[in-house]
């Protein structure tokens, strides 16, 4: 299987505006960023591509299309429709009537069945050449009759946006597109179907503010203009310099706006598997029915006896910079993990990671409180401590879990959520309130993993399951030891009293009726003994998923809300 990590990478490649939509006939073709003459034959091998920058050329909708498809697989559906000219605008028929020559398209827009790697879908692409791939009544129509057939035959949607915007030969006839293809985009959702998207260069008006941002999943070429209004439109409006990147896929991925970056030659094997992930139906559970892999732990002769620790030693322990963080543990238990990214508001949180995975052929969706190793990484991941959009992200993802039926799986590892000025300001309380309420009554089920710190409310924004679970060294608290003792004793440096009294162990909280399940380390976990325990873990986990074989939508919801009833 492909190396899926690298998909979504961020890029700098840039492209101007201006560019040409396709490359030019001839032996040599002119590199739209490097402004290099390079073989045409070489930019073709290269999925047009420069070889000699990486900046990317615009294609055709049939090479595009052509580039991810099965051969021959393609059947063409809509042609033919006819169209309008509702303003009565000077030469707009003629104007259409020659591109229809010109291009051998009979409007902006390819769409028609077609198979990936064997599995049908409903493909579109958009062609720049057709009037900068604008958005008239034509082009609506054909999207909106491509979403309702996909509705009818239960199939996925791909589509490849390009578009210079709303087609202003047609006025308010243009804009209404907009309605009534996201109206048609709502129907397919709602009968539980998959769509992606993908934005190329460029994307903007209208139909960023339509059917180009609804995808399930929203993927980008790198360097591609995306925006709702253009650089310049903008520019002239504020009368402000904008800055190096603005609107690329690149700035939208930091600012929360898109899932990934994937490069074209990674295009067809990235889809299939989105398709695969998005479109297997399998009962809960469903695993081979001989489980290879550790049943229990037994100690080994050479080692010395499991040691007794305090409950202040545990805490130490889970705070330990050599634990595994919840990316060891995704890569260890599942296969083919793809990281989803941004919370479609504001920004990406490197504090919360999540996607889609197989656990052995299951389609699961894992989310995970993620700490940093050195000092780089943990100011990129805030130190494990979210912030509202990594809680935002996250309610996004467990959404689209439920939507299509994946269990949800989440690995808690967080001294708290962030207590930031700017926290505060975008809704940290709203956000965690808002994944308790959500997750309260999602119709799936939900096993939350504590792996090292359970710090208090931002732990549990992540930890409504089902069933709850903690690793043997792993802690769960109201708040942290050090601010127990400030609080009610005024002294901090009681905090290894506070930890004993707190009850903050995995032992304690299963007492307590708090947790499920106690995940056994023989010693505490690290990079030697984390594959042995990492089988361990997977085998309970399936024994988990196997005992919601059978369930309802709403028992999931029913017993999660009676277990938190009990409390």
């Amino acid at each position: 299987m492909p190396d899926f990590k690298k998909f979504f990478k961020k890029t700098s490649v840039s492209q101007t505006e201006e560019q040409a939509p396709e490359v030019p006939k001839g032996l040599w073709v002119k590199c739209p960023k490097c402004s290099e003459m390079v073989y045409k034959e070489d930019v073709v091998e290269n999925h047009y591509v420069c070889p000699k920058c990486g900046g990317y050329f615009r294609i055709k909708a049939k090479t595009r299309m052509r580039m991810v498809m099965d051969p021959h697989s393609f059947e063409e559906w809509f042609t033919g429709i006819e169209n309008s000219n509702p303003l009565n605008y000077p030469g707009y028929p003629e104007k259409v009537k020659e591109l229809q020559e010109k291009t051998h398209l009979d409007e902006a827009v390819r769409i028609g069945l077609a198979s990936i790697d064997g599995q049908p879908v409903v493909i579109g692409a958009l062609d720049a050449r057709f009037l900068m791939a604008s958005m008239g009544y034509v082009v609506g129509e054909k999207i909106t009759r491509a979403f309702e057939e996909a509705t009818k035959r239960r199939l996925p949607v791909v589509l490849f946006c390009c578009s210079g915007g709303a087609r202003m030969q047609e006025g308010m006839v243009s804009l209404m597109q907009m309605a009534k293809t996201s109206a048609a985009i709502r129907e397919h959702s709602k009968a539980g179907l998959f769509y992606l998207s993908v934005l190329t260069d460029p994307t903007t008006g209208g139909v960023t503010a339509s059917f180009a941002m609804l995808g399930d999943i929203i993927l980008a070429e790198p360097g591609a203009l995306i925006g709702f209004a253009g650089p310049r439109v903008i520019q002239q409006t504020i009368g402000q310099k904008l800055p190096e990147g603005f609107q690329r896929a690149e700035f939208l991925l930091e600012h929360g706006m898109i899932d990934g970056i994937v490069a074209r030659e990674d295009l067809k094997s990235t889809i299939s598997n989105l398709l695969r992930l998005h479109t297997t139906q399998v009962e809960y559970g469903s695993f081979p029915d001989e489980w290879p892999g550790r049943q229990s732990f037994t100690k080994k002769k050479s080692r010395k006896p499991k040691p007794q620790m305090s409950a202040w030693e545990r805490v130490q322990t889970a705070r330990s910079a050599k634990r595994p963080v919840a990316l060891d543990y995704i890569s260890i238990l599942f296969s083919d993990f793809m990281e989803l990214h941004g919370d479609r508001g504001f920004r990406d949180d490197g504090a919360v990671i999540g996607g889609v995975a197989y656990l052995d052929g299951q389609p699961v969706t894992v989310i995970g409180i993620q700490k940093g190793r050195s000092t780089k990484e943990n100011l990129i991941r805030n130190f494990g401590m979210p912030s509202p959009e990594g809680y935002r992200k996250a309610l996004r993802l467990m959404k689209q879990a439920e939507k299509f039926g994946r269990p949800i799986i989440t690995f808690i590892d967080t001294p708290g959520a962030f207590c930031g000025i700017e926290a505060e300001e975008r809704g940290q309380g709203e956000a965690i309130a808002r994944n308790l309420l959500e997750m309260s009554d999602m119709k799936v089920p939900i096993l939350a993993i504590v792996i090292g710190e359970g710090g208090s409310g931002g732990a549990l924004a992540l930890g409504v399951g089902n069933e709850v679970w903690m690793m043997e060294n792993a802690t769960y608290t109201i708040l942290s030891p050090e601010g127990f003792a400030s609080i009610l004793w005024k002294d901090s440096k009681r905090a290894d009293e506070a930890a004993e009294v707190m009850k903050v162990t995995a032992a304690q909280l299963k007492e307590l009726g708090i947790i499920e399940r106690v995940i056994p380390e023989e010693y505490p976990v690290c990079e030697d003994n984390l594959e042995e325990i990492g089988e361990y873990l997977k085998i309970q986990i399936k024994r988990f998923l196997r005992k919601q074989d059978g369930k309802t939508a709403e028992q999931f919801a029913t017993e999660r809300y009676e277990r938190f009833r009990r409390m």
